[in-house]
């Protein structure tokens, strides 16, 4: 349809779907019982109402075309139905990071200079609200709460009365929220990770996140029938594409976890179709099912090590298009009833779509999960230029990224950066129109940052960020991206960053998964908690045993020499990650500059 907005593509899901129900918000029980849940439902229509209804309370308050409107709120089904109301009104939807400290929430309302603000809560504008006065702000003129009441804000309910006020008097204000919007016109402003370097603000049209949309049927291949759990933020564009937009546009319900502590029982009970998460999550799921098999009898150890062996196997022959013997897959079928469909049963036994994004999947990772019959598909997307890439459905290969989705062109240019040219390009970045010029070619060539390869069956393999590339003193060149990921496969390192840039050899600082340290013999149970033990002499040595087990895979230029052990996990409130769970390398080298300086003095190496 010529000139469809995102609100075009709500209003034709819910022509075909009606009154099926697309979103469900879990609400405690009585007496604020989270145990005893129940479900705040939006039909496909009343998302479309209720959208609506906001879009002309906006006009009613005279929010301007263009206008930057921001939410702060965690992913819930009133962001959604708020989302697209702004998008509606003609304004551009600002998601702000909830994980972000108070403060830096303040500076990003300053640089944002928007007059509205929708925030989840009373508790929310109470934090902010304290947060502003400290640095002498003042919030935005009009705010308006997600959920309940405070005095000097608007209420939801109130605006969506607005809208309605406004309609019942001038019956064609509907059809002007279509009449006044173009394509063109910005939609969205995505806050970048800043993972290397400062976040930027980069503003999507209309027509950029609904040429995404429309190459959805291929890469995800869901449906009415389908479902989907949410928890990460709808800041993030894997977020607001995959898990926000592409259900909206293919009709598939989305059920909202409240948090991570309740995502494994949402898991189980929901029982998705379709669940996408970052590879932080797909680790952790590794490191418990390798600490739950220790404690096994050794028959069971033994089944599930032999399964796993089998499954490996049967994974390479069909990643080499080759039919498995008949006794292999009758052993499969063994192997899943006796220990594959355990793992299965936790993520509820009915995934058809399991998805890493938003962060590197690491290719050993990849390789567990199609080796237990589930097969990660990772894919590839950035602020500036949408979903680019996916691994195609029943033909995965870990540890690539996938296919280029139909309509984007991929190249590589003399120093293995890779080139995007995409109908999903971003307008620019917001108010930077220098930094907008530097990223984009004059032939519409995006510039990513990304090193890359592609093989002969056009599948792509992210090989590191071009910023992160470390140069050693001798001219040796690593990508501490690709060793980095060998460690998700030791339960005990939490996390791991690659030292060395013009220095003689490779260091690392890493992280410890105390839960994992109470399996080493000699760690007793009043240290677990406390920093300071991680320099005991069992962990020490434990750590040391994993660094070798790594360098064992690594060129001698590559292998990690010495090594410090944080007292700490790496943090967002630091500034060592991005909300989601990207390293900042340069923050944490700062942070700990110290115990970088000791990696390089004196003799000592691990062993």
């Amino acid at each position: 349809m010529p000139g469809r907005t995102v609100f075009n593509v709500l209003e034709e899901t819910a022509a075909q779907n009606g009154d099926a129900i697309a979103l469900y918000q879990p609400i405690p029980g009585p007496g604020g019982n989270k145990n005893e849940r129940s479900y705040k439902t939006y039909s496909w229509n009343a998302w479309v109402k209720a959208s609506r209804e906001i879009a002309l309370g906006l006009r009613a308050l005279g929010i301007a075309h263009g206008e930057l409107a921001c939410i702060l709120s965690e992913t819930r089904a009133e962001f959604y139905v708020v989302d697209v109301g702004i998008m509606a009104a003609g304004a551009i939807s600002s998601a702000l990071y909830t994980a972000y400290p108070m403060p830096d929430l303040v500076k990003n309302l300053r640089s944002a200079q928007a007059r509205f603000l929708f925030l989840e809560s009373p508790k929310t504008l109470q934090a902010l609200s304290a947060a502003a006065a400290a640095q002498q702000f003042t919030l935005p003129e009009i705010i308006i709460l997600m959920t309940g009441e405070a005095p000097g804000a608007r209420t939801l309910e109130g605006l969506q009365q607005l809208g309605r006020d406004l309609l019942e008097k001038n019956p064609a204000a509907a059809d002007a929220l279509t009449q006044d919007l173009s394509p063109d016109d910005g939609a969205i402003l995505y806050m970048t990770s800043g993972a290397t370097g400062e976040p930027k603000m980069g503003v999507v049209s209309h027509a950029a996140i609904i040429a995404n949309l429309d190459m959805a049927p291929v890469a995800f291949p869901i449906g009415p029938q389908d479902s989907t759990v949410v928890f990460l933020p709808s800041a993030h564009i894997a977020q607001r594409i995959v898990l926000e937009l592409i259900p909206m546009r293919m009709g598939t319900p989305v059920y909202f976890s409240e948090s991570l502590a309740r995502l494994p029982g949402d898991l189980k009970a929901i029982r998705p179709t379709m669940f996408l998460a970052p590879p932080r999550v797909w680790e952790r799921m590794y490191a418990t099912i390798a600490s739950e098999l220790k404690k096994r009898p050794l028959i069971a150890r033994k089944i599930f090590h032999g399964a796993l062996g089998l499954g490996l196997e049967a994974a390479r022959l069909k990643q080499e298009g080759k039919r498995l013997p008949l006794w292999m897959s009758r052993a499969l079928k063994l192997a899943e009833k006796l220990a594959f469909s355990k793992v299965k049963e936790r993520l509820g036994g009915r995934l058809r779509i399991a998805a890493s994004g938003a962060a590197p999947l690491g290719k050993d990772l990849a390789e567990f999960f199609s080796a237990i019959q589930m097969p990660l598909l990772e894919g590839y997307g950035l602020t500036e230029a949408g979903v680019i890439t996916f691994n195609p459905l029943g033909a995965a290969k870990p540890g690539s990224i996938g296919k280029a989705l139909e309509g984007i062109e991929m190249r590589l240019a003399e120093d293995g950066e890779l080139q995007v040219k995409t109908p999903c390009l971003f307008k620019g970045y917001y108010g930077d129109p220098a930094a907008t010029a530097s990223v984009i070619s004059k032939d519409g060539w995006f510039y990513t940052g990304d090193l890359a390869e592609v093989d002969d069956q056009g599948y792509w393999y992210i090989t590191g960020r071009k910023k992160e590339l470390i140069v050693s003193s001798n001219g040796k060149k690593i990508y501490p991206a690709r060793i980095e990921n060998l460690f998700k496969m030791e339960p005990l390192v939490s996390q791991v960053v690659l030292v060395g840039d013009k220095k003689p050899y490779m260091t690392a600082l890493l992280t410890i998964n105390m839960q994992q340290a109470q399996s080493i013999k000699g760690v007793g149970a009043s240290d677990q908690n406390a920093g300071a033990s991680v320099h005991a002499e069992p962990i020490s040595k434990a750590v040391g045993d994993v660094v070798n087990r790594v360098n064992k895979q690594l060129a001698d230029f590559e292998r990690i020499r010495r090594f410090k052990i944080l007292e700490r996990d790496l943090s967002i409130e630091q500034g060592e990650l991005t909300p989601t769970m990207k390293i900042r390398r340069g923050r944490v080298l700062e942070n700990h500059k110290e115990l970088v300086s000791q990696l390089y003095l004196g003799r000592e190496e691990s062993e």
